[in-house]
Order: structure tokens, then C-alpha cells, then sequence
């Protein structure tokens, strides 16, 4: 063997490291943060470190691993909580009214043979979840108003968004974690501007409603103001009609002299009889 290697060191290096390379091969290392699908001419035989819900990252099921050359192939499928974004897309509220969202989904692999069997892989299974997700939240915001989204009201359209899309991803051994919206836009143009005229117009006729009202309410309580005024005057002159003649003869000099913080007297010049009727209160009504 030594000869050969002393008359044969270029194969015998080859050789050593394709050996080395079997060998290394076959004890892959399973990270903490990934879990394995062990694969044998295309059917999966085991799992390697797989998730389990409250079991922490770091727990035994991470390390040195085994597997057989050339038939065995590791799939590495991630443990910590993924991300896919949306597309964005026009979605119509129940006011009519076309909005530009943005929205993205966490989720984590809890069922890796489940996934590979669905997805074969992470970067296939995004590009299934994406137009699910997509649809979900287009069908939930569908039944809502565009008011609505800016409410607290929206947290728990959200969460009707991932409770139907975790049903769905659970077909892929997936688990909806979050579904939030980024953002929410009326769309550029024509439709933003026919959005804008449309509310302000809504709520100008919501102000007129209010205003009539608030002038039929002031008109009520006017007229029964002047209803209790007249049954007041009325009671006190069939009580006594000198006070009541009185009474008004003071609200007429009131009126006509002096005015009131509305609409004060103008400064001018009243020439009248001493012996005029309309003065007989300042002369007194025995002379």
C-alpha cells in the first residue's frame, strides 16, 4: 500500500479526499436553528431535530447526525418564524371604495414532512402562501368598510384574516403566527380624487342634517319659550292689570331708549310731549 501510494500520489490523494468527503457527508450537522428532512431516493425516512411547541431552541435534537452516501439527501427546512409579503393589490370595501393594501403574514413550519411533501421546499412553500394570503385578505377586508380600518375594529379583522388562513396553511404543516396590513392607500389618480369628492360631499350633507336639525331643535324650544312667556303675561294681567301694563311699558322704554347688547339704540333725539301717553309712566298715572 505504500509503494502504491509512493508510485501513485496524485489517485492516492484523490482518493483520500473523495474517502474524506464520505465521510463527512454521511455525519451532516444539524443546526439548532433547522430541522431535517431525511430523503432516500425521494421518499422521506425520518426527521432530524424537529420542532415540537414549547420546546426551545438549544434543546437536544441539534448536533451531529448520520445518513447514507449518495441515497440518503438532507432537506433543511428553518425553525424560527418566517415572513411572506403580499402582493400588493386593489382590494373593494363594502362602501365601495378601491384600496391599495399591503400586508404580510408570519408563520413557522411545524410539520416538515408535511411541507415537503406539499411544498418539496421553503422557497416553494412562500410562493404557494403568498397568493393564499392574497385571497384571505382580500375576501375579509371585502366585508368590512374603509372607516373601519382605521378603527380599533381592525385588529380583529386581522385576526379573522389569520384564523381563515391558518386553516389553509395548516395543509402545508404551517402555522399562522400574525397577519398584519402595512399599508393601506385609495388608489393615485382619478379614483383617489373621486374617494375625496365623494367624502367631502358625505359629510357636507351629514353637516346640513345636523344643522336642521339642530335649527328644528332651536325653533321647539323658541316656540315653547314664547308659549310660556304668553301664558305668563296672560296670568298676570287677569291678576293685575296695572302691573302688566306697567310691565310692558318698561320693555318698550327698554327697547326704544336703550336697546340691548344685540342691537343697541342709535345715538339720536326723541322730542316728545310731556303730556304724551306713551310717557306716562315717567309722569305718573295720577297726574
Amino acid at each position: 500500500m505504500t509503494e502504491f501510494i509512493r508510485r501513485h500520489p496524485v489517485v492516492s490523494g484523490l482518493a483520500l479526499l473523495i474517502f474524506l468527503f464520505i465521510v463527512l457527508s454521511s455525519f451532516p450537522i444539524v443546526p439548532e436553528t433547522k430541522q431535517a428532512v431525511v430523503v432516500r431516493f425521494g421518499k422521506p425516512v425520518r426527521i432530524l431535530n424537529r420542532y415540537e411547541a414549547g420546546r426551545p431552541i438549544g434543546a437536544p435534537g441539534a448536533g451531529i447526525s448520520w445518513r447514507m452516501p449518495f441515497a440518503e439527501q438532507v432537506v433543511w427546512i428553518d425553525k424560527r418564524v418566517l415572513d411572506v409579503d403580499m402582493q400588493r393589490q386593489q382590494v373593494l370595501s363594502t362602501d365601495q371604495r378601491r384600496l391599495e393594501v399591503d400586508a404580510f403574514a408570519r408563520y413557522r413550519i411545524v410539520d416538515p414532512l408535511l411541507m415537503y411533501i406539499r411544498a418539496r421546499s421553503e422557497a416553494q412553500l412562500k410562493e404557494q402562501l403568498r397568493p393564499i394570503l392574497g385571497s384571505e385578505v382580500r375576501n375579509e377586508l371585502g366585508k368590512v368598510s374603509f372607516a373601519a380600518l382605521l378603527t380599533p375594529e381592525r385588529q380583529g379583522i386581522m385576526q379573522d384574516v389569520r384564523t381563515s388562513l391558518n386553516h389553509i396553511a395548516g395543509q402545508y404543516g404551517v402555522e399562522i403566527i400574525d397577519v398584519r396590513i402595512k399599508r393601506t392607500d385609495l388608489p393615485d389618480g382619478t379614483p383617489l380624487q373621486s374617494a375625496y369628492d365623494r367624502m367631502r360631499t358625505a359629510r357636507q350633507q351629514e353637516a346640513r342634517s345636523i344643522r336642521a336639525q339642530g335649527g328644528k331643535q332651536a325653533a321647539i324650544i323658541q316656540a315653547q319659550a314664547d308659549a310660556d312667556a304668553a301664558q305668563t303675561y296672560a296670568a298676570s294681567f287677569g291678576k293685575d292689570a296695572d302691573f302688566y301694563d306697567f310691565y310692558r311699558a318698561m320693555q318698550s322704554y327698554r327697547s326704544t331708549f336703550v336697546g340691548d347688547s344685540n342691537k343697541p339704540v342709535a345715538n339720536t333725539s326723541i322730542v316728545l310731549s310731556p303730556q304724551n301717553d306713551y310717557l306716562r309712566e315717567f309722569t305718573g298715572r295720577s297726574r
